[in-house]
Formats: structure tokens, sequence, C-alpha cells
């Protein structure tokens, strides 16, 4: 049996740059200017892991409570850009596709509720749907334990499981919890960044992955 694990944000909702512009805008406000590149290469990780990088590029270190302010207004930023979320191209069809065919699959987001209620709302996830988000774990990507923690929920070892994410962090994270990654183009990452950071396989965005399943062997 083979499970299928995915990241949220980039994966199967289009919110990468709506995040983006929101940690851009908040640091702007709170007197700390940042390229949006520098922050779109960052985006997947922890808070905390986020909050050291972006020390890094201001040159001095972020107290808890600059981090924990400025986490609060990028919440508050990202409802006002994004109030309802859009599913990338396939995303709907392919978690459809999986309820239909029995695959065992899960979600696993370093995104918090209720900020991610929204985009598993347009997805049409509903109870059935195993899902883990970063209040469910001690540490969020690159560590491992989102998309372990996810296993164990569905019941399946790490090694019967695909990861499938945007950002190398979810790969170096799902190569972490020694499980195979898939790749997806949707988050902005390129495809030899992907192949490079350890994907199994790289797909365009969810409709093409869903075209591709039989690829993985995890269709009866």
């Amino acid at each position: 049996m083979r499970a299928l694990i995915f990241d949220l944000d980039g994966t199967l909702v289009d919110t990468v740059y709506a995040h983006v512009f929101a940690w851009q805008q908040a640091l702007a406000e709170a007197g700390m200017p940042i390229d949006g590149w520098r922050i779109h290469r960052r985006i997947g990780m922890s808070g905390g892991l986020f909050a050291r990088a972006v020390a890094r590029e201001l040159g001095r270190p972020l107290s808890t409570s600059e981090t924990d302010a400025l986490q609060r207004r990028h919440g508050e930023i990202f409802e006002q850009l994004l109030p309802v979320r859009r599913p990338l191209p396939g995303a709907v069809e392919l978690l459809q596709h999986l309820r239909e065919a029995k695959v065992v699959h899960g979600i696993a987001t370093s995104g918090s509720r209720p900020l991610i209620d929204s985009s598993l709302e347009a997805l049409g996830v509903g109870p059935g749907t195993v899902v883990i988000e970063r209040g469910d774990v001690a540490r969020a990507k690159p560590e491992p334990d989102l998309f372990l923690a996810c296993a164990e929920r569905l019941g399946v070892g790490p090694k019967e499981c695909y990861v499938v994410g945007d950002a190398v962090w979810d790969l170096l994270a799902a190569r972490r919890a020694e499980m195979l990654s898939i790749g997806l183009m949707s988050g902005g990452y390129g495809d030899d960044e992907l192949t490079r950071a350890g994907a199994y396989r790289v797909y365009r965005d969810p409709a093409e992955l869903n075209d591709s399943l039989d690829e993985l062997g995890v269709l009866s």
C-alpha cells in the first residue's frame, strides 16, 4: 500500500504569493523591509526558522514578542488578501479521485487553524480526511514531525508514504522522515530545484499529478 501526504499552501491551494506579500507587508510595517524573493525562498519553513532567517537578513535577532507580533500581523494581512481561497488546477479533482479509489491520503501543513480552514473548505476536505497542522507537533518543516504524525494517524509506515510538496523544505522533511517525495512546480520552485532536493517525480500541478498516479503505483 502507498499513501499520499500533501502539503497545503502552494501544493493544493494557490496561496504562496499571498503569504509572501503578507509577510513582506508585516515586516515593512515593523520597520524591517525585506525583498519579496528572499521571503519566497523560505515559505514553508516553521515560524521559528523563518524568524531566524529574517533575523539573519536584518543582521539582528528578533525578540519573542517581535516574532509573535509579526506572525499575528501576517495572518491578518493574509486573510484580507485572500478571504476566498482558490484551489490549484486539479486539486479538488485529485482529492476526490483518491477518495473514490480508496487511496490512503492526508494533509500535513505548517499552517495553523483558523488560517487554514478556508483552504480546506475550498478543497472540499471534510472531517474524514486526516489533517495535521502546526499545533499538532513540536517542530515544523524542514523537520519531519508533520509528515511522521500524519503517517501515524493514517496507520501506515513512513516507507509506505509519498510526500507531495511544492517547496524544498517539504522534500527535505520527507527525506528526514524516510519518505519518497513528489515535487509540484505550483509553488514557484523549478523542476531542477525540486529534483536536486530529492523529488522522485516532478509535476506541473495537481492536475498533472492526478493524470500520472499510475506512475506512483498507488492505484490498484
